[in-house]
Formats: structure tokens, sequence, C-alpha cells
């Protein structure tokens, strides 16, 4: 099986692609895209601007909290950024790093390893939202250990200083875009995590994304959520997730 090539940027790859997620947050809630509350957020720093990262981050700049999207080509991302207005900034994944309190995650899922390796010290005791998925065509050997171990163990793993919680995984951009901010019940997004603390935040911003968090556990639980497992590409409200997966009401 082929691994991506340590030289690959993965917060390069679906540039292309963050422009159309943005067209989407616009084209399906119009003004969203340019609306800027003035309440002050958290810092947000987003590792991966692709459809989910751009998609997600959209969401977060419209509800007030400013975000910085990477790119080892920062220029790249103008035109997502322009397009979110002044709360939204462009940079490196360096920069993101260190501009947010609380990070975003969305790249392919073989990329962790060397994300892990180049940027761990940094991470150390960030909260961190992780939304990558493992796909064996894609990530070799390393979707082969998520099978085995469960997603949320592995990431953890490799990114082993950040206070990880699993968190936008289940879905497409498109749901995510067209979904959020509807009318209750809100469409439930699971999460799980080792660190409470980082739970509860990673919670809040789920809610202000316009979405209803559902806490399933602890990170080994996560694999009741990744792909293949029966909280994935659940399109309910939380009501109906907690009973698909047996949780308490």
């Amino acid at each position: 099986m082929v691994r991506p090539h340590p030289s690959v940027d993965p917060a390069r790859r679906g540039l292309l692609a963050a422009a159309g997620a943005i067209a989407v947050l616009t084209a399906l809630k119009p003004g969203a895209a340019l609306a800027q509350p003035a309440a002050k957020g958290i810092p947000i720093g987003i590792i991966g601007s692709g459809r989910i990262g751009g998609t997600i981050g959209g969401l977060w700049v419209k509800a007030g909290h400013p975000v910085l999207f990477s790119s080892r080509h920062p220029e790249e991302l103008k035109d997502l950024v322009t397009g979110l207005g002044p709360l939204a900034k462009a940079g490196t994944v360096a920069e993101a790093i260190a501009f947010g309190e609380a990070l975003f995650i969305a790249v392919p899922y073989g990329a962790l390893p060397q994300i892990g390796k180049d940027y761990g010290a940094s991470l150390n005791r960030k909260v961190m939202l992780d939304a990558c998925n493992a796909v064996a065509s894609r990530d070799g050997s390393v979707a082969d250990e998520v099978e085995q171990e469960g997603i949320g163990v592995v990431s953890q793993k490799y990114l082993s200083g950040a206070r990880l919680v699993r968190a936008f995984n289940t879905m497409s951009y498109t749901i995510f875009a067209r979904e959020a901010n509807r009318p209750d019940p809100k469409l439930a997004i699971p999460i799980a995590g080792d660190d409470p603390d980082a739970v509860k935040v990673a919670a809040q911003l789920v809610r202000d994304a316009g979405f209803d968090p559902v806490v399933v556990g602890k990170l080994a639980d996560a694999r009741r959520f990744q792909r293949g497992g029966p909280g994935y590409g659940q399109s309910v409200s939380a009501a109906e997730l907690k009973q698909k997966l047996s949780l308490a009401p």
C-alpha cells in the first residue's frame, strides 16, 4: 500500500475545493459567508483548508470566531479568506497552531504521522478537533492500524501532545453547509475525547457551528462513528443518534 511522501503538504490538498465549500455556504445560506457577528470568539487554527476545513471554519467565522486557515502557500487561500471577511486569515500550519486556542484538523489520514513529527511539540496541550478519516486505498498501513485499534486511539498516538476530540468526520461538507443552524432539532454531531475540558470546548464549538453535539464517550469509543461504524453517515437529530448508539437520552 502506498504511503504519503513526507514532502507532500496535506494542508495544501483540496485548496481548489475550499473555494467550492465557501461557495456552497454562500449559495445555501445567502449572506452567511460575509456575516461577521460582533462578539469575540476563540481563535481557531485550521490544518487542512479543503472542503471540510473550509466549510466548518467558515461556519465558525460566521459565529464570530477569528479563524486562521493554513497552507504552505497561504497566498492560495486568498479567495477563501477574502470571501469570509476580516475574521478570517491565512497562514502556514505553524502559524495556525500558534494562533489557535483550539485547532481543527481535516487532512488525509495518512498525513497524521508526519504532522505529529513536524509539529508535535507545538501541539502540546492544545485542544484539537480531529475530522480525519482513514481510507485504506489512500492512506496505506495507518488505515490498518485504525481498523485494528480504533481511529481515536490511533489519532491520539500520532498527535500525542494534543487534547484530541473526534468531531465532524461523519458526513460530507455539503451536508454540513446545508444543515448548519437549521431549526430545531439540530443535526447531531458525534464527538469523543479523553480530556473532559477539551470535550466541553469541542461541544461548544459544535454548537457555535450550528449543530447539536452528542458525546459518545472516550477516544476508544470513537470507533463507533468512524467509517463503517453505526454512527457514521447518520444525518439525524441528537435524540435519534443516541437511540441508534444506545446512549442515555
